[in-house]
């Protein structure tokens, strides 16, 4: 029967010693019972023990008797030692040594058995100082993650640039000088630079958003972003995404995480367009935020704080849909701290001139065309109409007369006026809001040939979603 023998001093030959020694890696030489035989220079050099301290004593005791984290590491689970029991060579690389000082640095190390006949007698393990890697490592991590939030911001902001530029008609909506319009502007610029909110309340198409963007231009936000969310156009299940963000893998096709609405006006303004279409849990959620001004993403546990001004609007009473149940009372405080109401057209048409003048220009250009005026006829008919789709529904009236035209004078022979007998009555009964609004976007739908989405669909020139369009046109009973 062989006699079991053990790694030894004796098994470092001096030649081996010397190459050993002129390695700049740490080199242990361990005995079957885990005891230290050999330890090289740059071994003592990186740990701070000498040889003469470690020889014949248990090496794990002293450089791996802890995890990082300071938690016990017991000496079965060490992979130098379940080399010494199994004879397979391992390599590792995170994990850490401690010093003599109590001060540990990670390493890179590998355990590889030693045999003497076929017969197992002991480990060699050699290891090397990664705090330089793992620091360049951590660094390039940190400035990744940084880079890829950044990223996220910018991409998410420039979205929001964008549609803001294509929507965006200066304060043209607002020109004039009727009493209506001037009283608006004086509440305007007497809320704009507090961080109060702001209800506003108008019509469809009367400029509800143009009022938003005015407050924030003349607030000490205007060099934050405004960050714009029409609550109508979400469904209930997407619009809390898109208000809080997500995390990846929160729901089916969140394959990244995703900064919400809130998180993206932080310092800024967050508009909040058709309010009232708010699901009553979407309605409690955005309480919470407005009152503890954070948040959680959809799939998170963190809390996120922020620092926004909230301005909504709506085309509905909401005092009538509080009583209905419909919007909650608390929330609608919240909210009506200061109310602003948008005079319809039909209640300021002194300011018609004004107002299609600056559209003519802007969308002349918009369209590459070169009107120079209006005709009085045209003007006057213009005066005439009531317009039931307000600054939008002129807006896109000018648009498509432009489009329509083949010289610089617009005349609007396209506007259709109630008919007339010779004592100049009206022989029709005057319609109900809702009858001109589906007159209106049946007008709309038969010029695009009843298309509605697209660059030039309905919904396009209407400047409303698609998905608010089609909603409008069941709600009306509107069936090609």
């Amino acid at each position: 029967m062989t006699e079991k023998t053990s790694l030894t001093t004796s098994h470092f030959l001096p030649e081996n010693t010397l190459l050993l020694n002129a390695m700049t890696e740490g080199v242990y030489g361990f005995d079957l019972k885990g005891n230290a035989v050999f330890i090289n220079p740059a071994a003592e050099q990186m740990t701070g023990w000498n040889a003469e301290e470690l020889i014949g004593k248990n090496i794990h005791d002293c450089h791996h008797h802890s995890h990082a984290d300071g938690s016990h590491y017991p000496q079965q689970d060490c992979p130098i030692y379940r080399t010494l029991h199994d004879g397979i060579a391992r390599q590792v690389s995170e994990d850490v040594f401690w010093r003599k000082d109590g001060s540990c640095f990670p390493v890179y190390y590998s355990s590889t058995p030693v045999y003497d006949n076929n017969i197992l007698i002991g480990v060699i393990a050699i290891f090397r100082d990664v705090s330089i890697q793992k620091h360049t490592e951590d660094s390039l991590r940190k400035a990744l993650a940084q880079v890829q939030a950044l990223s996220e911001r910018l991409t998410s902001e420039n979205q929001y640039l964008l549609t803001e530029l294509q929507g965006k008609q200066g304060a043209m909506g607002l020109s004039g000088n009727s009493k209506a319009i001037n009283h608006l502007t004086q509440q305007i610029n007497l809320v704009a630079n507090t961080d109060s909110t702001v209800l506003i309340c108008g019509e469809n198409g009367t400029g509800k958003e143009l009022v938003a963007r005015s407050l924030h231009q003349l607030s000490h936000r205007k060099n934050h972003p405004m960050v714009s969310v029409n609550c109508a156009a979400f469904s209930a299940s997407i619009l809390e995404s898109e208000l809080f963000g997500h995390e990846k893998g929160a729901f089916t096709g969140a394959i990244s995480r995703r900064k919400g609405r809130f998180e993206l006006a932080h310092n800024g303004t967050l508009f909040l367009d058709e309010i009232a279409e708010l699901s009553l849990e979407a309605q409690s959620k955005l309480l919470r935020v407005i009152q503890e001004q954070s948040f959680e993403r959809v799939g998170s546990s963190e809390t996120i704080k922020v620092n926004i001004r909230l301005i909504a609007a709506t085309h509905h009473d909401l005092p009538s849909r509080v009583e209905q149940g419909l919007f909650r009372m608390d929330l609608f405080y919240r909210l009506n701290v200061f109310p602003i109401q948008v005079p319809p057209l039909r209640d300021r048409q002194e300011d018609l001139p004004n107002l299609v003048s600056d559209l003519v220009a802007s969308l002349s250009q918009k369209l590459a065309k070169k009107i120079t005026k209006v005709s009085a006829k045209g003007l006057h008919k213009l005066q005439q109409y009531p317009w039931p789709g307000n600054v939008r529904e002129l807006q896109n009236l000018i648009e498509r007369e432009i489009i329509l035209t083949h010289d610089n004078t617009l005349t609007f022979n396209s506007l259709q006026l109630p008919t007339l007998i010779d004592n100049n009555t009206a022989i029709k009964q005057p319609l109900t809001m809702i009858e001109a609004e589906a007159a209106h976007i049946i007008d709309i739908l038969e010029l695009t040939q009843w298309r509605i989405s697209g660059p030039n669909g309905a919904a396009a020139m209407l400047a409303l979603p698609p998905s608010t369009l089609r909603s409008r046109m069941k709600k009306l009973g509107i069936n090609r």
